[in-house]
């Protein structure tokens, strides 16, 4: 019996290095000057979902994202690790989505994928912080969910069962499936990559890839099924125009500050015991720390 784990990731700006030039004249965040990196919490979500994968015989973990081409190498880091595949959603029809409009497009393409049994997400990204894709997917999906997930436990009798972390402390719940998880930061860190999968798939490719190698490689390609990493514009999955991109997206920033923190004034410290004690008790004392 096959069961059909699909994680939602995404490629984010490392917004935990926000340099000077982060941002633009316009307000808008310059992509460029920021290096893109695995959404922290998707990385969370990854792992919870290999190590589904480990305790069901016949399970496969696919990773889908939305983005543009570049957002494939998600998909590989997520093979390195022990993911079987994934799927990169990617169109100009995507661009300037919001969380209403990019939920719309991962539920329209978790359809085309068919038979799905439990959807893994970070809580959130760090490039928005909203919380509001995964349960989005789910109202879209008509499926029930559980947010805030550290760990999932067990699966017996259809069911699911998964220790949530909250502010005030940690309860335990039982879901149906299909189900939707949304997966917090305190979750297990993701494995590293394993060097057998990193050399397995490093050649793997979208159809956007394939199209800027220098040299033909339809025979690797073909002899070789796995390496195909599916590509799927709008016109691949069922959708309405009027919810897609910026047209489905009814959220608008009207305004976006950079703040620079500057010091007004510095202290030099030497390895003197007494002087170490006096500046802790002085943050200690204004509530810097403490």
């Amino acid at each position: 019996m096959s069961f059909n784990i699909v994680v939602l990731a995404k490629q984010v700006p490392d917004t935990r290095n926000v340099g000077k030039d982060a941002m633009k004249a316009d307000g808008t965040v310059n992509r460029a000057a920021l290096p893109a990196i695995y959404n922290p919490e998707d990385l969370n979500a990854l792992e919870q979902a290999l190590r589904l994968k480990s305790k069901i015989d016949g399970a496969a973990v696919h990773v889908l994202t939305m983005g543009p081409a570049r957002a494939a190498e998600i998909i590989r880091e997520s093979m390195y690790r022990g993911a079987d595949g994934g799927f990169l959603l990617s169109g100009r029809e995507f661009a300037g989505s919001d969380t209403l409009a990019t939920s719309y497009a991962l539920a329209a393409a978790i359809r085309k994928i068919g038979k799905v049994d439990i959807i893994i997400c970070g809580r959130q990204a760090i490039d928005g912080d909203t919380a509001q894709v995964g349960p989005q997917v789910a109202e879209k999906l008509n499926l029930p969910q559980v947010t805030y997930a550290e760990e999932i436990l067990e699966m017996a009798d259809n069911k699911i069962t998964i220790k949530r972390r909250l502010e005030r402390g940690v309860e335990v719940v039982k879901a149906p499936l299909p189900l939707v998880v949304t997966v917090n930061g305190s979750a297990a860190n993701c494995r590293p990559r394993h060097a057998k999968l990193t050399m397995k798939y490093k050649n793997a490719k979208t159809t956007s890839e394939k199209q800027e190698l220098s040299t033909d490689y339809t025979e690797t390609f073909m002899n070789h099924p796995y390496l195909n990493i599916p590509e799927w514009g709008a016109q691949d999955v069922e959708h309405e125009a009027k919810w897609l991109g910026l047209s489905g997206s009814p959220t608008k920033v009207k305004q976006i500050e950079n703040v620079v923190f500057t010091a007004k004034e510095s202290k030099k410290l030497t390895a003197d015991d007494t002087e170490i004690e006096d500046l802790i008790k002085e943050l200690i004392a204004n509530h810097t720390i403490g």
